[in-house]
């Protein structure tokens, strides 16, 4: 019983681990099946989010449900952000080479991580957990902290409103007909401009977001967008690179293969997820849930 309740431990902790990593992917998902544009500073928006929310926590600590003001006004900072460099930036580099995409964007990680040093130091900073969700509860014989349960319905959340708004309505209607073909969406007389602005602000949205959320669960420094965007973009190819289900359920198998190959091979556990997208990529290059590109 008790190697029952460890291993299924394992499950909720790559579980919590996934879900976390479906709000930052899902974003950059999103942008690229729309867009076309690998977003490498997806990552950035991540860093500057969290940051953005530690900012928010010092200023309003007096105020009740401080952390969730915060929090969301940190997203919404972050969204402003990214609509601003999709406007002046990102705009004139639609339809070249990826090449022109991922230099652009990582220069924008090397400003935005000298903007960060600049304004809030090297020094770790955290947040400490909002008061409605201190605690841990117990699952079939595992000790689970609350916080890591919200993010988990967070990101259960997040996936079925997105699928609902893209499947079920009106402007996800209009964001899969650019998908398809911005052009003749263009000739139709829909402002394609205005919709890849609003699609790229909703992604840096999640990105801050995610970024706000992690803070009481994890330090905040310098050189955390790197490490995080190179794991959204291990789910994301392992999904299908565009596909908003995939990266849900890349993220899910990615949680998974994580946890469980910390017990197989302690001191190689990220080797697993490597050699997973590896096989993949050479397997079926687009992705487990995407489709091949025209």
């Amino acid at each position: 019983m008790a190697d029952v309740s460890f291993l299924f431990g394992q499950f909720l902790g790559g579980l919590t681990t996934a879900m976390f990593l479906f709000l930052i992917a899902s974003g950059l998902s999103l942008v690229f099946g729309v867009m076309r544009v690998l977003n490498f500073a997806h990552g950035s928006f991540y860093m500057v989010g969290a940051y953005l929310a530690w900012q928010g926590v010092q200023l309003l600590a007096p105020m009740l449900h401080s952390f969730w003001l915060a929090a969301l006004a940190a997203a919404l900072g972050v969204a402003l952000l990214g609509g601003l460099i999709e406007r002046l930036l990102l705009r004139h580099i639609y339809g070249r080479e990826e090449l022109y995409q991922l230099l652009l964007t990582y220069a924008l990680v090397l400003i935005l991580g000298d903007a960060a040093k600049a304004i809030w130091g090297t020094q770790q900073l955290s947040v400490s957990r909002p008061p409605i969700l201190d605690g841990a509860v117990e699952i079939f014989g595992t000790v689970l902290p609350v916080y890591n349960l919200f993010i988990m319905l967070a990101g259960v959340a997040i996936a079925i409103g997105g699928w609902l708004i893209l499947a079920r309505s009106s402007a996800g209607r209009m964001v899969r007909a650019a998908a398809l073909d911005r052009e003749m969406l263009g000739a139709l007389g829909a402002n394609v401009g205005a919709l890849y602005t609003g699609m790229f602000m909703a992604s840096s949205f999640l990105a801050g977001l995610s970024g706000a959320l992690v803070t009481p669960i994890q330090s905040i420094v310098p050189g955390m967008d790197v490490e995080v965007i190179v794991e959204a973009f291990i789910v994301v190819v392992i999904g299908g690179l565009g596909s908003f289900w995939g990266t849900f359920w890349g993220s899910l198998i990615y949680g998974q293969v994580l946890s469980f190959g910390i017990l197989i091979m302690p001191s190689f556990s990220l080797f697993s997820v490597f050699a997973l997208m590896a096989v993949i990529l050479i397997v079926r290059p687009w992705g487990l849930f995407g489709k091949p590109m025209r």
